[in-house]
């Protein structure tokens, strides 16, 4: 059941039928929660929406500075997340960009049928951590309790979130090209209409498993895919809802 607009913790989430969502859920420790608290503290003075995005600018920085034990660095445990992203493409919903960072994760997704966002971003969350802590006989929490998204408004915003998806590991050093990054849409060549694609052996981007998925354009799309993989522009949290 899709909630529309509604608050947990720091964060506002949007929540409608259809809507194309970019999406950022991080580890527990990548921010530690004095360090939120604090920010929260030292932007009360400000209106909702400045200090909505002047909260999330902070954090998007805090996470790509590699903070926490940045489990994600694991090749196993980004390959879970992965497959699990993947796993739902094309059921509850359509699955446009991602990356998976040391300690975050970026998704873009259209959302399929009556599938609601919260459910989606929960299933993420348990099944890898579940699968995660049983790998590495660990236990424990392993995501942050909350977890950012925004609502796609047009093309434009499209493209931005695209760019920064794609973009980030570049941006925190961690590669020097986009399809360099194993963990990202860019990095296996995906392409939303047909899934997985052929990529040169050489470049060691597939998973352990086969990610091959095929698939067409859910309902209610009305977005060019093809003008996606071109044009870049800026950073997705720069911009408003």
């Amino acid at each position: 059941m899709n909630r529309g607009i509604h608050q947990r913790g720091y964060l506002p989430h949007w929540d409608f039928p259809k809507s194309v969502q970019a999406i950022t859920f991080r580890l527990a420790d990548s921010v530690p929660k004095a360090t939120l608290e604090s920010w929260h503290d030292e932007l009360l003075s400000l209106d909702d929406l400045t200090r909505q995005h002047e909260l999330h600018r902070r954090i998007a920085r805090y996470e790509d500075a590699g903070h926490g034990c940045c489990l994600l660095r694991n090749d196993g445990c980004a390959d879970v997340i992965q497959e699990l992203l993947i796993g739902s493409h094309q059921r509850s919903y359509k699955l446009l960009a991602w990356v998976i960072m040391p300690n975050h994760v970026h998704t873009l997704i259209r959302l399929l049928g009556g599938a609601s966002l919260s459910t989606v971003v929960q299933h993420w969350k348990g099944a890898s951590a579940a699968r995660i802590n049983r790998q590495l006989t660990r236990s424990g929490p392993m995501w942050a309790p909350d977890y950012y998204d925004r609502y796609i408004r047009d093309e434009d915003h499209l493209h931005d979130c695209i760019a920064y998806i794609r973009n980030n590991p570049v941006k925190a050093g961690l590669c020097k090209s986009p399809n360099d990054w194993r963990w990202s849409s860019a990095g296996i060549d995906w392409q939303p209409d047909r899934g997985l694609q052929s990529a040169p052996a050489s470049r060691a981007v597939l998973s352990r498993r086969s990610l091959g998925v095929g698939g067409s354009l859910g309902e209610g799309g009305n977005l060019s895919l093809m003008k996606m993989r071109t044009k870049v522009r800026a950073p997705f949290h720069t911009t408003t809802r």
